[in-house]
């Protein structure tokens, strides 16, 4: 019995001893959350890069542009126009004067001239063609050698067509200068006036120059 009692105050003993059981559970405290807005110091970098911007500018000229040259001459450049002759070698009997080309040939091209004169003096009825040949140092010169009439067209006109071969064989120099006067003649014949010697104008040659 007296075992007995002393292990119930044992048992009581430790019951007062003991902490009392919590009720509830503790409940922790939630977390606080802090904004904090941070100024950039740099500019953040471009990720993608701009668009590229095209400027045109316009200068206002300074300076007044150049006056464009004048066209050549188109007889200058074109083998076919005529070269036209001065009309003080017509010395006022003879107007209007040209030839085809300014040299001709025996074999090759062009192998003739052919030569227009307009006359204002009605007293000349017929225009006589004269030539001679003379070589380039202009040393030794032909006799002058009336070749013929020219063709009437009418209106004071005449034309003449002049080959390479109509040079008189005698006369003919490869690499020469080809010399020309007109002469008007009176119905009857008689010399009215002439041209100038037209001189160191026309080359000629037995081929290709």
């Amino acid at each position: 019995m007296k075992k007995f009692a002393i292990v119930f105050l044992a048992v009581v003993l430790a019951a007062c001893g003991a902490p009392a059981t919590p009720t509830e559970q503790a409940v922790a405290p939630e977390p606080v959350v802090v904004t904090v807005v941070v100024e950039p110091t740099q500019a953040p970098a471009t990720a993608v890069p701009a668009e590229p911007v095209v400027v045109t500018v316009v200068v206002e000229a300074t300076q007044v542009p150049a006056a464009a040259a004048p066209s050549a001459d188109p007889s200058a450049s074109d083998p076919n126009s005529p070269v036209a002759l001065d009309n003080a070698l017509g010395k006022g009997v003879f107007t209007n004067m040209t030839m085809s080309s300014s040299n001709f040939t025996l074999r090759c091209f062009p192998r003739d001239i052919t030569f227009n004169v307009t006359t204002p003096n009605t007293a000349i009825k017929d225009v006589v063609f004269y030539y001679r040949v003379v070589d380039l140092a202009r040393l030794y010169p032909s006799e002058w050698k009336a070749f013929g009439s020219m063709e009437d067209n009418g209106g004071g006109n005449f034309s003449l067509i002049f080959s390479g071969e109509d040079i008189h064989p005698d006369l003919r120099i490869d690499g020469s200068w080809f010399d020309f006067q007109f002469v008007g003649l009176a119905k009857s014949g008689d010399v009215v006036d002439r041209s100038q010697k037209i001189e160191s104008l026309v080359n000629y040659t037995f081929d290709c120059p």
